[in-house]
């Protein structure tokens, strides 16, 4: 039977390290930032709504979204950023949503906003991870994002409360990569479970 299932947490709190291992575990993934680099591409529906919201100025040469130039605009301000997500999480649901209608099995859209931009009524299970703060901002500038900008996302991104309240299991990774990897593939067993009872269990 055909389970959906969201991936969430916010910057640099190991989201994309569990979307990989529930892609190893053989589940369909959906990483909506994938999803909204195709749109933003020259030609793409993404590129075309960021243009009629800002203008040339946020467009690279060939047509497409310039990401650090359109990053500076909306990350400073919350109504520019309000309005962009506004235009572009439909085009993101929509294009999940025809990956879902086409795949057997647990699809998995992983999306850092899933909860905030209300896809929780298309899924069957919400997982989010978690990091302390300050570990989110350690890491993402160990992977060469500098610290201002990384501050910035975080704090466009709020403090989490939504999302938690919105998950129906939290993975914590605040401990070592054996720490998560084993919430991982226990959340993985009971999705296997569920899907063959026909039932999901979650758990907090």
């Amino acid at each position: 039977m055909k389970r959906v299932v969201g991936l969430t947490g916010g910057l640099a709190s190991g989201k994309s390290t569990v979307g990989r291992w529930l892609a190893e575990a053989g589940f369909t993934v959906v990483d909506a930032d994938r999803v909204v680099a195709e749109l933003y591409a020259p030609g793409g529906a993404g590129a075309a709504a960021v243009r009629e919201l800002f203008g040339e100025k946020v467009l690279n040469e060939r047509g497409g979204v310039d990401h650090p130039r359109l990053a500076e605009v909306v990350f400073s301000d919350p109504g520019a950023l309000k309005r962009l997500e506004g235009a572009i999480h439909p085009l993101v649901r929509e294009r999940f949503r025809e990956v879902a209608r086409t795949s057997e099995g647990v699809v998995v859209l992983e999306a850092t906003l899933l909860v905030e931009a209300g896809y929780v009524p298309d899924l069957d299970l919400v997982v989010s991870v978690e990091s302390a703060p300050d570990e989110q901002l350690r890491r993402a500038v160990a992977r060469g994002m500098g610290e201002t900008p990384a501050r910035a996302r975080l704090k466009a991104q709020g403090d989490g409360e939504v999302r938690r309240q919105g998950a129906h299991r939290i993975l914590r990774n605040d401990g070592t990569l054996e720490d998560l990897r084993r919430q991982v593939e226990g959340l993985v067993a009971e999705v296997v479970a569920g899907t063959a009872t026909g039932v999901l269990r979650c758990a907090d």
